[in-house]
């Protein structure tokens, strides 16, 4: 029997990714499991958003371990359609336990040049739709009245600053004090809220030609190789360049289990030492 057998948990930015990674751990320790992604690209972001079909593959690989799963393409910025899921899924599997908000977006620029379409909307999926998040299930998990288990998928940036990503850290540092802020609100109802500090993880976020060209500048056709490299040199204590989705899936996977059933409000690094490289 897994740790999470009988729980249902909400994943958002399902379709790939992080996202993939945790619902499908989820699952592999009993969960069933309510996904969503916008599945679209986005403005102001240089990769390719997610597509139905790779949503469509998350619910494959969830059936692949036995349990069940409700998708559906919705977009972190819309509260109705978040509140319309969470409806749906609760429906159709009974109910929520666990709710990993996930989606989020990176880009980057020098602080004075970032556009006001890059800052909005950053803000606005990274921070705002985590809040949304939020706000769409944590009246289901009081009124079921047997406590829950809040996850918020941060960044080694929400604890620290970096050059270029002003509005990707100012979101993630309104992550890490949402998840501080409703462990003290939500600590009378047994709900627990966390967040988690990834430094890279190698997904399509950051596994492209504008993230390669960011960190190898003085390259004018800098490859993926050439990316492993820097990373490997510049930014964790291990000697890794980064780490894997499931790396972050694990801790998600503690956070929503009973081993974890005292720990909240707390922000825990999974970073490669990144945090305490000097």
């Amino acid at each position: 029997m897994g740790q999470l057998e009988g729980k249902v948990a909400l994943v958002t930015g399902a379709a790939r990714g992080q996202g993939r990674s945790h619902a499908v751990r989820l699952a592999e320790e009993g969960a069933d499991v309510i996904a969503l992604d916008i599945c679209a690209d986005l403005a102001t972001t240089s990769y390719h958003g997610s597509r139905i079909e790779d949503l469509d593959e998350t619910a494959r690989l969830v059936e692949k371990t036995g349990r069940r799963i409700h998708t559906a393409v919705a977009d972190v910025r819309d509260l109705q359609s978040l509140e319309n899921v969470v409806a749906e899924g609760i429906a159709e599997l009974g109910r929520l336990d666990t709710v990993v908000a996930n989606a989020g977006i990176f880009s980057s620029a020098p602080l004075h040049e970032l556009s006001e379409t890059q800052w909005s909307e950053m803000i606005d999926i990274n921070l705002t739709g985590v809040w949304k998040t939020m706000r769409a299930t944590i009246p289901t998990l009081i009124e079921q009245g047997d406590g829950g288990s809040i996850v918020l998928i941060s960044s080694t940036g929400g604890l620290q600053g970096f050059p270029n990503f002003a509005h990707y850290v100012a979101a993630k540092h309104g992550v890490t004090g949402l998840a501080r802020t409703a462990s003290n609100e939500l600590g009378q109802y047994r709900i627990r809220c966390n967040s988690i500090h990834p430094t890279s993880v190698l997904t399509d976020m950051i596994d492209h030609e504008a993230m390669y060209k960011l960190f190898r500048p003085d390259l004018e056709n800098p490859t993926h190789e050439d990316f492993r490299e820097a990373c490997q040199t510049g930014m964790n204590v291990l000697p890794i360049p980064w780490l894997d989705p499931v790396d972050i899936s694990n801790a998600v996977v503690w956070l929503a289990s009973d081993a974890a059933r005292h720990v909240t409000g707390i922000a825990l690094p999974i970073d490669a030492g990144a945090l305490s490289k000097v």
